[in-house]
C-alpha cells in the first residue's frame, strides 16, 4: 500500500492509501482510483493531485499518471477543467434525477409532468448542455484590468447605495452599445441594470401585474425557468406556437398584456421571427396598448448574415429590450439590462427597490469600463469565431459520422438541433445512455415540446471548455451511433 497527501475541497491536507502491489503500472493506477472512488474514500468534487506531483510522490512517469487521468475522465470517472484540475466527478448513481419510480404491473407508463426548472448538467464530464458559453474563455486578465481602472477612477459616493436604475456609467455605456451594436433605441434614463435576465422578468411580470395584467403570451417552447417564473407573478401564460418563422403572434387579443419573444434566434429552434410577424406583434401592441419584451439573449452571435436589428427599434414605446451578459461574459457576473418605456419605467424601478435596491455596483463600473475601453467588442469579436468554428466542427463531424441527424437552428447562437432519424432510440433512453457514458445532453421536452414532436437534441456546442469539445463530439456521435441515429 502506498499514499500521498491530497487536498480535499476544505484546504486541509489528508492520506490517501492506494494498493499498487499488483500492478504500478498505468493499469494498476487506473484500478486503484477506481476503487477508491467507488468505495467512497475519494468523495465527489474531490480535487487530485497534478499529473506532475503525483508521479513524484509514486515513483511513476508523468506521462503514465496523465495517461490514467485521461482515461479515467473519458469512462466519467473523474473530469478536468482549467483552472479546476482534476477532481473526482459525481456518479450517474449519486444523482437525485436518477430515482426510479417502480408502477404497478399493467399500470401503465408514468405521466411525465412537465419541467418547472431546467435541469442541471452539472458534475459530468462532459457538457453539451445550451444555455452557456465556455465559461474558460473568461477574459480574466483583461476583465481585472478594467476592474482594476474602474475602481480607481470611481467616485467616492459610487461606494454608497445606488439608484435602483443602476450606475450612470454602466447605462450611459450600454445605450451608445446597444444603438450601435444591435439598433435599439434607448436613452440612459430608461435602461434598468438587472441582476441577470431571470430578475429582469420577475420585475416586469411583477410590475404589469400590479398595474392589472392577468395574461402573458409566451413561445410554446422555451425554458421552462421562465414560464414558471411568470406565474409566480401571479399571471396566467399562453402558450404560441413556434415554427420556421418563430412564434405566431396571430393568437394574442386585447386580452393578452404582454408577449415575451425571442426575435433574434428563437430559444431552442433557432427561428428567425420573420418580417411578418414582426409586423404584426407591433401592430398588435399599438392596438392594444400591449408590452412586447424582446429577449435579445446571443444576438451577438450571428454567422450566416449580418446580425438582425433588434424588434425594439420598431416601436420603443411598446418593446422592452432585455439583454444580458450571460451569453457574451459569464453567468456568474449576474448582469443584465432592460430597456423599458417612459410609461412603465416608475413601475418596474419600484419593483428593482423592493427586490434588491440596486445590482452590485463594482461589477457595474467594471463591465461600464470593458464596454468604453472597447474590451467587449474585442472579446465578442473573439468569441464570435471560436463559436463558429465548433459549430462547424460539430456540423461535419454528424455529416460524417451520424448522416442520419439533421441539423437546424445554426446560423447563429451557441446551440443546434439535432433531428433524429426514424428508428432512433426514444429520446429519454439516449439522453440517459449519454449521462452514463458521462455526456450531459437535453431533447425538445425539456423545453416544452409535445410528445407527438419528432425527437430532437438541443446542442450546446458553446458549453465545454476548449480542449474538452473535441471529446464531447466524439462521445455525442458514439452515443447517436449506438442509439440507431447513423440509419
Amino acid at each position: 500500500m502506498e499514499s500521498w497527501a491530497i487536498e480535499d475541497r476544505r484546504g486541509g491536507d489528508y492520506d490517501l492509501l492506494l494498493d499498487l502491489a499488483q500492478e504500478r503500472g498505468r493499469a494498476g493506477l487506473e484500478r486503484a482510483l477506481r476503487e477508491a472512488v467507488r468505495a467512497g474514500r475519494l468523495a465527489a468534487g474531490t480535487r487530485l493531485p497534478s499529473s506532475r506531483v503525483l508521479a513524484r510522490d509514486l515513483g511513476l512517469a508523468r506521462n503514465t499518471v496523465a495517461g490514467a487521468y485521461s482515461q479515467l475522465v473519458a469512462e466519467g470517472w473523474l473530469t478536468a477543467r482549467q483552472g479546476s484540475g482534476t477532481r473526482v466527478a459525481r456518479r450517474t448513481e449519486e444523482a437525485p434525477a436518477a430515482r426510479v419510480v417502480r408502477r404497478r404491473r399493467g399500470a401503465g407508463p408514468a405521466p411525465v409532468a412537465p419541467a418547472e426548472f431546467a435541469p442541471d448538467p452539472s458534475g459530468l464530464p462532459y457538457n453539451l448542455f445550451p444555455g452557456s458559453p465556455d465559461l474558460s474563455s473568461f477574459p480574466r486578465a483583461a476583465w481585472a484590468a478594467a476592474a482594476r481602472r474602474a475602481i480607481i477612477a470611481a467616485p467616492s459616493e459610487a461606494f454608497g447605495y445606488s439608484d435602483p436604475r443602476g450606475r450612470p456609467e454602466l447605462r450611459t455605456a450600454l445605450a451608445a452599445y446597444l444603438a450601435r451594436v444591435r439598433g435599439v433605441r434607448a436613452d440612459p434614463e430608461t435602461l434598468v441594470i438587472c441582476t441577470g435576465y431571470v430578475q429582469a422578468v420577475g420585475l416586469l411580470a411583477r410590475a404589469l401585474h400590479a398595474r392589472g395584467a392577468r395574461r402573458v403570451g409566451v413561445e410554446e417552447l422555451g425554458f421552462p425557468n421562465i414560464r414558471t417564473l411568470v406565474r409566480s407573478a401571479g399571471l396566467e401564460t399562453v402558450p404560441l406556437p413556434v415554427d420556421a418563422d418563430g412564434a405566431d403572434v396571430r393568437g394574442l387579443d386585447e386580452r393578452t398584456a404582454a408577449v415575451l419573444l425571442t426575435p433574434a434566434h428563437h430559444f431552442p429552434t433557432g427561428a428567425l421571427l420573420s418580417p411578418g410577424r414582426r409586423t404584426a406583434v407591433v401592430a398588435w401592441a399599438r392596438a392594444t396598448g400591449g408590452v412586447v419584451l424582446e429577449d435579445d439573449y446571443d444576438g451577438e452571435f450571428r454567422y450566416d448574415r449580418q446580425p438582425v436589428g433588434a424588434l425594439q427599434g420598431l416601436a420603443p414605446g411598446h418593446v422592452v429590450y432585455a439583454g444580458t451578459a450571460s451569453k457574451s461574459l459569464a453567468p456568474a457576473l449576474r448582469l443584465a439590462w432592460m430597456a423599458v418605456p417612459p410609461h412603465l419605467l416608475d413601475a418596474v424601478v419600484r419593483q428593482k427597490r423592493l427586490a434588491d435596491h440596486h445590482s452590485p455596483v463594482l461589477d457595474q463600473l467594471t463591465l461600464a469600463e470593458f464596454l468604453t475601453s472597447g474590451a467587449y467588442d474585442r472579446h465578442v469579436r473573439r468569441m464570435r469565431l471560436r463559436y463558429r468554428s465548433r459549430r462547424d466542427r460539430l456540423v461535419a463531424a454528424l455529416a460524417t459520422r451520424v448522416p442520419g441527424v439533421r441539423v437546424s437552428g445554426i446560423a447563429a447562437g451557441l446551440h443546434a438541433v439535432l433531428r433524429l432519424p426514424p428508428g432512433t432510440a426514444p429520446l429519454d433512453t439516449l439522453v440517459a445512455r449519454a449521462h452514463r457514458r458521462g455526456l450531459a445532453l437535453s431533447g425538445l421536452p425539456t423545453y416544452g415540446a409535445a410528445p407527438d414532436v419528432p425527437p430532437a437534441l438541443v446542442i450546446g456546442y458553446g458549453s465545454p471548455p476548449e480542449h474538452a469539445f473535441g471529446g464531447a463530439v466524439d462521445l455525442l456521435c458514439e452515443v447517436l451511433r449506438e442509439s440507431g441515429a447513423d440509419a
